[in-house]
């Protein structure tokens, strides 16, 4: 459980510090283990049980509990089972599969049969959200609507920030600090987002993000998706053009409830009513 990390002590303090985060879950849950071709898979559970399934996946770097300020407003009308990614600093395999291979449609395809799901819809952020598109557009049948957030592989990716990250890396606490202030940019300023900035924070100081360049859909590719979808753009969001993927997915998807914020960046404020609106109207 030690691959992505830069050491074993590493690997435990942020999954010393992962377990205490989900000691804080604000509604009932269960917590699993799935059996996955790539390997176990970890998963919390909330949510009423007869309640529309939905599968939510974070984004780089992230675990279940980059849910947690949301989580009591998706839970009050889904049931939702919020999954580690694998090669992510969560509690689930550390493989990483190339992004543009059939692997990761798999790993879904086992975990919604280990959940007894025949259909679903995802909840997608960042990379979690090029992970719900890869899968609907690969699985449409099994994929009941999709729900984005500030997702990645539709707008172009901005590289100058790359290069700053790459720069405040070389100076431990502050240049972490710095980068997470700048992707933070326009972000919630509740509790509980202070302590997923935290976490953050305290992940990258042991974890090695991807580096691997994140596939792009095309807009004649996009155009291929079957199911409803919602999805919420932060214009200020310094990783991504993300008005170039709101003109772009409304170019493809004109009846796509397409929503750009003009003040917020890649952490986006106030979209969990709206997406557990949407997605409770999409019974699967």
């Amino acid at each position: 459980m030690t691959a992505g990390y830069r050491s074993a002590a590493g690997a435990s303090a942020v999954r010393e510090r992962y377990d205490t985060l989900l000691d804080r879950w604000p509604v009932p849950s269960a917590r699993r283990t799935l059996g996955t071709r790539l390997g176990a898979t970890f998963a919390v559970v909330s949510g009423p049980v007869d309640a529309p399934p939905v599968v939510a996946l974070q984004g780089s770097g992230g675990t279940a509990a980059h849910w947690l300020p949301d989580i009591a407003t998706l839970a009050g009308r889904l049931r939702v089972y919020a999954v580690d990614a694998p090669g992510e600093p969560g509690r689930t395999v550390g493989a990483r599969p190339p992004l543009g291979s059939p692997a990761y449609a798999e790993w879904l395809d086992d975990v919604l049969d280990e959940l007894e799901l025949p259909r679903a819809a995802f909840l997608g952020t960042s990379l979690g959200g090029w992970w719900a598109l890869d899968y609907a557009l690969r699985r449409p049948e099994r994929a009941g609507a999709l729900a984005l957030v500030n997702p990645s592989g539709i707008g172009r990716r901005r590289t100058a920030p790359l290069l700053k990250f790459a720069f405040y890396g070389l100076l431990g606490g502050w240049g972490r600090r710095r980068s997470l202030a700048m992707v933070a940019a326009g972000s919630p300023a509740d509790p509980g987002w202070r302590a997923v900035g935290e976490f953050t924070l305290a992940t990258f100081e042991h974890f090695k993000p991807r580096l691997e360049a994140i596939p792009v859909f095309p807009v004649e590719r996009l155009r291929e998706l079957v199911m409803p979808v919602q999805a919420h753009f932060g214009a200020r969001d310094v990783l991504l053009d993300q008005r170039d993927a709101a003109a772009k997915l409304r170019e493809a998807l004109p009846d796509a409830d397409v929503r750009l914020a003009e003040d917020a960046g890649h952490f986006l404020p106030g979209w969990a009513g709206a997406a557990a609106g949407f997605l409770a109207g999409k019974r699967s």
